[in-house]
């Protein structure tokens, strides 16, 4: 794909392994490797299909966990060399914490400079009109529940067999006009149901990227009600 979105305003590794664990809500002291490691690589299919910048980031760290996951798999050591038996994510655990802490740090500074800036907590967020009732909604949308629901609504799309290469059979420019429109008309939107209308995957993975694009551009908002919960999109 010749259009690749740049990655400023969005997540990296360790924010996906992050999300992964708060997902799966385990331990960050004894993360389930293998499992992780597991989803990690089914995102990063995702990542590099759409051909996101700053996906080499994200390659290296699957390198990481898989070089963890071989090093678990090893016999431990005997019972005498026990203590001095290091834990092989001791490093990445230690990395995710510090990266967490300083993630603390800086959206409480963010936090506390909106609600100086707003008249309103952005804590909440109202969706209005088009007869629709007022949908509460937090800010709290990541990078990674966006590809968590165009995951599974590409899973139940239908797979047509190409015979030969496909050319894209539409381009990003197209697929933002055709968002922007969408939302004019309804006001706001499901994220899945506007990535579910559309005709087949190509198109699907085209639009997925047209949002991101419009994300970063400022022109569109992403809540959500609750932690891994829908995710509806609107205009700006």
């Amino acid at each position: 794909m010749p259009y690749k979105v740049q990655l400023e305003k969005f997540e990296g590794p360790l924010d996906l392994l992050l999300y992964l664990i708060r997902k799966n809500e385990v331990d960050i002291y004894d993360i389930p490797i293998a499992e992780i490691t597991r989803q990690y690589l089914e995102y990063l299919e995702v990542i590099q299909n759409l051909d996101l910048d700053r996906a080499s980031e994200f390659i290296l760290m699957a390198a990481t966990l898989i070089r963890i996951k071989a090093q678990m798999l090893l016999p431990r050591p005997e019972l005498e060399e026990e203590e001095d038996y290091e834990d092989p994510r001791q490093e990445l655990v230690q990395k995710l914490l510090e990266y967490q802490r300083f993630k603390t740090v800086a959206e409480a500074l963010a936090e506390r400079e909106t609600e100086h800036r707003d008249l309103l907590p952005r804590s909440f967020f109202y969706f209005e009109g088009n007869g629709h009732d007022a949908e509460p909604v937090t800010p709290s949308v990541s990078l990674f529940d966006l590809i968590a629901v165009f995951k599974e609504v590409m899973q139940r799309a239908p797979e047509r067999d190409y015979h030969a290469v496909q050319p894209l059979p539409v381009t990003v420019e197209e697929q933002i006009e055709y968002v922007v429109d969408y939302l004019a008309e309804r006001g706001h939107a499901l994220f899945a149901d506007l990535i579910r209308t559309l005709p087949d995957r190509l198109t699907m993975v085209v639009t997925f990227v047209a949002i991101l694009e419009l994300i970063r551009r400022g022109a569109v908002q992403v809540r959500q009600a609750s932690p891994f919960g829908e995710i509806w999109i609107q205009k700006v």
